[in-house]
């Protein structure tokens, strides 16, 4: 059996931030919407939202309110020019995490916060 990674779905409080931060500022492509669920192209894998609310009635899991200070994971988006991107992000008020930073493999790496606390990594291409 062989696995493929389809989507990845978050879970926000604010839709309409949400959508502002990922569509207008990543300049991601809004590939569906129905009702609190959207999706994202990305390339091969989906960046799905749902609202918390909506997420909790439809798994029956028990999604947390608010946002969480604590992260187990980051959303990576890469880009050749990651000091603009900060910059756009910084403009429109998002918290920056990390300044871009080179690191040891010439990997170019900044952090941010989307509306949620959700770590976002905007980096160069590696090799």
């Amino acid at each position: 059996m062989e696995m493929k990674m389809g989507y990845v779905i978050l879970y926000v409080s604010n839709l309409e931030k949400t959508k502002h931060f990922y569509g207008e500022l990543l300049g991601l492509k809004l590939r569906n919407e129905f009702g609190t669920y959207i999706e994202y192209e990305t390339g091969n894998t989906v960046l799905s939202m749902n609202t918390r609310e909506s997420g909790r009635e439809i798994t029956t899991l028990p999604i947390p309110d608010g946002i969480r200070k604590e992260q187990t994971f980051e959303l990576g988006f890469v880009t050749e020019d990651v000091k603009d991107a900060v910059e756009k992000l910084r403009a429109a008020g998002v918290p920056i995490l990390l300044e871009p930073t080179e690191k040891p493999w010439g990997q170019v790496v900044a952090y941010a916060a989307d509306p949620d606390g959700h770590y976002i990594e905007i980096c160069t291409p590696i090799g």
